[in-house]
Parts: C-alpha cells; sequence; structure tokens
C-alpha cells in the first residue's frame, strides 16, 4: 500500500491548489455552498493529477532507472509492476472523472482536457522542446479554469479572470524551466538519455527564459490589481498592496534555483524554503483580508 501511495505523488497535490483559485477570486470564500464544490474540485484534480503522475511512471520506467533520484520510484525500483502501475492509473482517472462529472458537466469537460493534455504529453510532448513546458503551464490553466466552471455549474453568472489565467500561465513557465534547469544540473552525461527534451536546453538558455516569464507574471498580476473590471468587481482598489509578496516570491524562487541549485521540485522547495512559503502565505492572507474584509 505504501508503494501505491508513493506512485501517487500526495506531495505534488499541492499543485492543484490553484483549483480553489475560483472561489476565493468569485468572493465565494464565504458561501458553504460555493466552498463544498471548490473542495471537491480540488479532491478530483488531485485523483486526476496522481493518474497522470502513475501513467507517465509506467511509460518512463527505463530512463527513470538511469535517473538519479527517479529511479527509487516503485515502479522503476520494481516494487510495482508496470501492468499493475496502468490498471492503477485507469482506476484513478475513472473515479477523478467520475467525480469531476458528478461536479457538473463544465468542470467534467475541464476534467476531460486535463486528461487529454497529459496524456498527449506522456506519450510525445515532453520530448519536445519548449512544447514540454507549455503543455505544463496549460495544464495549470486548465486547472483554474476547472476551480471556474465548477461554479458555473452552479451559477452561471461566476466569471474567469483571463488576467488571472495569464498569472497562472506564466507562474507555470517559471516552474517548468526552473525545473529544466535543476534537471541540466543534477544529471551528468548526456541529459537526453534521461529526457529527450533536455538535450535541446542549455543553462544558458533557461537564465534567459525564467527572467523573461517571470516578469511577464509579475506585470500581469500588477495589471490584474488595478484593472478598471477588477476595482469595479471587488469595490476596492488595495489589492495593488499584495504586489510587493508576489515580487518577492519569484525573486526569492530565481535565488534558489540560481544560487542555491534548487527548482528541480517546486511542489519540495516550497516546503524547504521557510522564506518562500511565508511569502506565499503572507500573500494569501493580504487577499482574503482586502476581499472578504475590506
Amino acid at each position: 500500500m505504501s508503494a501505491y501511495l508513493s506512485l501517487m505523488r500526495p506531495k505534488q497535490w499541492i499543485k492543484n491548489v490553484v483549483v480553489l483559485a475560483g472561489v476565493v477570486f468569485a468572493g465565494r470564500l464565504a458561501e458553504f455552498a460555493f466552498v463544498l464544490p471548490a473542495i471537491a474540485a480540488f479532491a478530483a484534480f488531485c485523483v486526476l493529477s496522481s493518474a497522470v503522475y502513475v501513467f507517465n511512471d509506467v511509460v518512463d520506467a527505463d530512463k527513470d532507472r538511469r535517473h538519479p533520484e527517479k529511479r527509487n520510484r516503485p515502479i522503476a525500483a520494481g516494487r510495482i509492476s508496470p501492468g499493475a502501475g496502468l490498471a492503477f492509473a485507469v482506476v484513478l482517472a475513472g473515479a477523478g472523472l467520475g467525480a469531476a462529472f458528478w461536479l457538473g458537466p463544465r468542470f467534467g469537460g475541464a476534467a476531460v482536457a486535463y486528461l487529454a493534455l497529459n496524456l498527449a504529453y506522456s506519450l510525445d510532448l515532453k520530448r519536445r522542446v519548449i512544447f514540454d513546458v507549455l503543455s505544463i503551464a496549460v495544464g495549470f490553466m486548465i486547472r483554474a479554469i476547472g476551480g471556474v466552471e465548477v461554479l458555473r455549474d452552479l451559477d452561471p453568472s461566476v466569471a474567469l479572470s483571463h488576467w488571472l489565467l495569464l498569472c497562472t500561465f506564466f507562474l507555470a513557465l517559471v516552474m517548468g524551466f526552473g525545473k529544466r534547469r535543476s534537471e541540466l544540473a543534477l544529471l551528468t552525461g548526456d541529459a537526453r538519455e534521461h529526457r529527450a527534451a533536455l538535450g535541446d536546453y542549455s543553462v544558458e538558455l533557461l537564465d534567459v527564459f525564467i527572467p523573461m516569464v517571470s516578469a511577464c507574471a509579475i506585470i500581469a498580476y500588477s495589471v490584474y490589481t488595478i484593472w478598471p473590471a477588477t476595482l469595479v468587481k471587488f469595490g476596492t482598489d488595495k489589492l495593488v498592496y499584495t504586489v510587493p509578496f508576489v515580487v518577492y516570491g519569484f525573486f526569492r524562487y530565481l535565488f534558489l534555483i540560481r544560487e542555491r541549485g534548487l527548482g528541480g521540485n517546486p511542489s519540495e522547495i516550497l516546503f524547504r524554503d521557510g522564506a518562500l512559503a511565508a511569502s506565499v502565505v503572507a500573500w494569501m492572507l493580504a487577499i482574503v483580508s482586502i476581499l472578504y474584509f475590506g
């Protein structure tokens, strides 16, 4: 059972927190009728993402055995057979999709799009330079869209903020390129043996990409906080005061991947670095305070 739990990668479920952004920025955090479906949507995406991780481990089992860290994963290490892993992935995908369509057709559609994209990623896109990270970023966008669509199944008047969608996209690009940079530094020999797309990246190229998309994310979020539609929707201009938390968070992450050699697992960085975690928590508290308590 511990091997199957490890195969699901529960530590990675924190990435699905983006699903909950919909209920927060829709102003429905105090309404139980919307909070409960949002939490259920988060849980459904956790199951779906686990199905993707398991399927990916089945596909990459041979390459993972030659990776200094991934070789300890259950399938690569031989604790679970590829056949059993594939069956487990199908069960998880079925459970996740069933829960998604039970929550509503809009959310179900988002869940199907997420699985289809990740199936394409596991079988082909992850081998293509730039497309590999772009597909990851689009996956985060689908999560964000799903967090809104589950609310729209209850109330069609709930609107999706395209500015926040852009912020999610650029943030995911930063993490994706940061992970590629860490992989290049970690792997010895020919990086292409472990991941085909890595052979086309270089640290110098990624050190151009990462600051570029970081700037895009900061600008997109900053514009969102002062956008006229945002001011009208929330009835306040104080969201702009949350920008320093976002700027510090990005700068801290860049410091960690450039100067400390981290970035291989963005989720773990959040737990390991107290300063980065504190900035994220402070930003979340500031958002809730401004939107719900004036």
